[in-house]
């Protein structure tokens, strides 16, 4: 039975750019993944399900009670944990018939189990003991989410719309996420990045331009079918490039043999064996029948050159981003990064990081994990030099650069031949042009600045700009660099990573980034 359903839906963003089109879908007691590029039109997807926002054609159905976690959770300064929940007013005449204070109206409609049944939703996602009455503004993002996802579920609604619940989540917190996903028996439809989390999935459908499609299966099918769909269309390529070369060499032997009876003709003329009007006929019959030819063979071509950019178009939007990068040259046995016992933070009375003593040396992949509030942004911060060590003493011993999920280090307002030239004054504007290339930003792209650019491309700016020069820094400090990617450009950066041959020091809550880039050790701070 379907909850949500699509009928010939269309949609456009406030500029007139179409999202997606006439497309059907129905969503039912299942959990559904949606996944695409940024941009596609994965959380508008979401908002029209709910009906807060209305197609431009098309109509959607409900059935049945709905319920959304948004991406963006605002903190509203009076609103408590139990507002959240939707039960500030009968939990406030709950406490007022316990105190002995309640009317008999209070009392004929008291919920008696309200106050253990919160404290089950709060235990379940991690948060026992915290007080219904505790503002939402003091808590952080991650807590927030927590109470969020536990408000999603208190009524047991019969389906269930999350956009990007991990973001903001610790390890602890998307094992929470996918614990509620999979004790869950209503529908589910998730906008997610979390490779994890959509191996959840009993289906996932993918937004595009070309609309929506259904893929049976989770995560790991998606891909292996995505794959095939990739060899498939390479395959197809291939053999549009031969057919658009067989095209062009059926037209340059036409023309060959047009330039010979021509040729021939000529000299016919010239030696006057035959009458003029015989060989004008001749010619005339030559011309119609290579007028004939070079049309068939023009619209030969034609079919070929369209074919050929098809499956161009197909193989691009299959394919994964991926570049090359330079090599650091660095030796297995130098010495990269040295902590002494350091101990750091914004509050000398209370470091969050207390003498912490690591090395890093040669090419070495390093991760740095814990749960929120830790310490492992102050640790990276530590090692680029961003925040002084309250004591112990923090040695970097070769050129390094950072990267965080919002590239800080581009200037938002320069180009992105201005930022690499600043960053990499030592190279000319060929070797500028020619290391954007090869990151993908050739021609006026190379112009664009960082305000214009998606998040995915953004990053890939970053990593062009610090890896791009001809002496690239044999450490690369990397913050969160997935963090609110769409997942082309995931597998673009990780493409990237994995033939850096320098040394990574790594904070993330995405353990197949991890897997990706071949971890070799963990800092986990408490």
């Amino acid at each position: 039975m379907s909850i949500i359903s699509f009928h010939g839906v269309s949609c456009a963003t406030p500029d007139g750019t179409t999202l997606f089109d006439t497309i059907d879908l129905s969503f039912g007691a299942e959990r559904t993944g949606i996944v695409g590029r940024n941009g596609s039109g994965k959380s508008t997807l979401l908002r029209l399900a709910t009906g807060e926002l209305a197609p431009l054609a098309g109509t959607v159905t409900r059935a049945g009670t709905i319920r959304v976690l948004r991406q963006e959770l605002a903190a509203d300064p009076d609103e408590t944990v139990a507002g959240a929940f939707g039960v500030a007013a009968a939990l406030a005449q709950l406490r007022r018939v316990l105190a002995g204070e309640g009317s008999a109206e209070d009392v004929a409609e008291a919920d008696w189990t309200l106050e253990e049944r919160l404290a089950e939703a709060l235990a379940a996602v991690g948060l026992a003991g915290m007080e219904p009455e505790r503002p939402l503004a003091s808590l952080s993002g991650g807590q927030r989410t927590r109470i969020a996802l536990a408000a999603l579920t208190f009524d047991s609604p019969d389906m269930i719309l999350l956009d990007e619940p991990t973001n903001n989540l610790d390890a602890d917190g998307r094992a929470m996420v996918g614990r509620l996903l999979a004790q869950w028996r209503g529908g589910a439809v998730v906008v997610s990045h979390d490779r994890s989390l959509l191996r959840q999935m009993d289906r996932i459908v993918e937004l595009s331009g070309l609309g929506a499609k259904i893929y049976g299966g989770n995560w790991d099918l998606y891909a292996e079918r995505k794959a095939e769909e990739l060899a498939n269309a390479e395959a197809t390529l291939a053999s549009a490039e031969r057919q658009a070369k067989l095209a062009e060499q059926k037209i340059q032997l036409a023309r060959e043999r047009k330039a010979r009876r021509d040729a021939a003709g000529q000299k016919a003329r010239a030696r006057g064996g035959q009458a003029p009007i015989l060989l004008d006929a001749q010619k005339e019959r030559a011309e119609q029948s290579g007028g004939r030819g070079g049309v068939l063979a023009a619209r030969q071509r034609a079919d070929a050159t369209a074919a050929l950019e098809e499956a161009r178009a197909n193989v691009e939007q299959a394919r994964n981003l991926s570049f090359a990068l330079p090599e650091t040259g660095l030796p297995a046995g130098r010495a990269v990064l040295t902590f002494d016992q350091v101990s750091g933070g914004y509050d000398p009375q209370r470091p969050v990081v207390r003498d912490l003593s690591f090395s890093i040396v040669g090419p070495e992949r390093v991760a740095v994990t814990g749960p929120n509030g830790s310490g492992k942004t102050t640790v990276l911060r530590l090692a680029a030099g961003e925040l002084a060590p309250l004591s112990g003493a923090v040695v970097p011993h070769v050129p390094f650069a950072m990267l965080d999920q919002h590239v800080r280090l581009l200037n938002p307002d320069r180009t992105l031949v201005d930022n690499f030239r600043r960053i990499n004054p030592q190279d000319n504007d060929n070797a500028c042009r020619a290391a954007l290339a090869r990151f993908l930003f050739r021609a006026d792209e190379a112009l664009k600045t960082p305000a214009e650019l998606s998040g995915g491309e953004k990053l890939r700016a970053g990593l062009a700009c610090v890896l791009g020069g001809s002496a690239p820094p044999a450490l690369l400090i990397l913050d969160e660099p997935t963090n609110h990617l769409d997942l082309h450009s995931v597998a673009a950066i990780e493409s990237a990573l994995k033939r850096y041959d320098g040394a990574l020091l790594v904070v993330s809550h995405d353990e197949d980034f991890f897997e990706s880039l071949d971890i070799g050790r963990r800092i986990a701070l408490a």
